[in-house]
């Protein structure tokens, strides 16, 4: 599972925020640094919120008095948080919860590896939003996909509805 998160991650953003300003390269990002969980085969640290709400201080708290720089590293606790939201793992209480509803891990399966067969739909929908994209923000255009790519912006012409 891949490209779920990462295409799932990008649209959701867009969507919610409408912005040609944010940097749609570290929310990708985000979205798949809980991924280093599977050679776990179970939830940990990356799959709480905890783990999303600390790294979402430590963003604030490196770049003191430098809002152009946090406002372009919330992008990966954003990314982190929708990885939760898209891979379902709120349902698992103690996970998603951890340490506040215990210190245990949670002994259930990473919802990664526990799908099946739903997996490839949600990777088919994941590049069907990565093609959305691709399209929606023209980025076949040599120009605008080396800006997106250096810099993670879209441009303001086909980023504003």
């Amino acid at each position: 599972m891949f490209l779920w998160f990462v295409g799932g991650a990008f649209v959701v953003v867009w969507l919610v925020f409408r912005s040609p300003a944010v940097d749609y390269r570290l929310v990708m990002l985000g979205a798949v640094i809980p991924l280093a969980e599977l050679p776990f085969g179970e939830p940990r640290f990356l799959h709480s919120l905890t783990a999303a709400v600390v790294a979402l201080g430590v963003a604030m708290l490196v770049t003191p008095r430098r809002r152009l720089v946090q406002r372009r590293l919330v992008a990966v606790p954003i990314g982190m948080l929708l990885h939760l939201l898209l891979d379902g793992i709120w349902t698992d209480t103690q996970a998603f919860w951890w340490p506040f509803a215990g210190l245990a891990w949670s002994d259930a399966e990473l919802p990664e590896l526990a799908r099946g067969p739903l997996d490839i739909v949600l990777e088919a929908a994941g590049a069907a939003a990565l093609w959305w994209c691709w399209q929606r923000f023209r980025l076949s255009e040599p120009a605008r996909r080396e800006r997106f790519l250096r810099t993670g912006r879209l441009d303001r012409d086909v980023a504003t509805p």
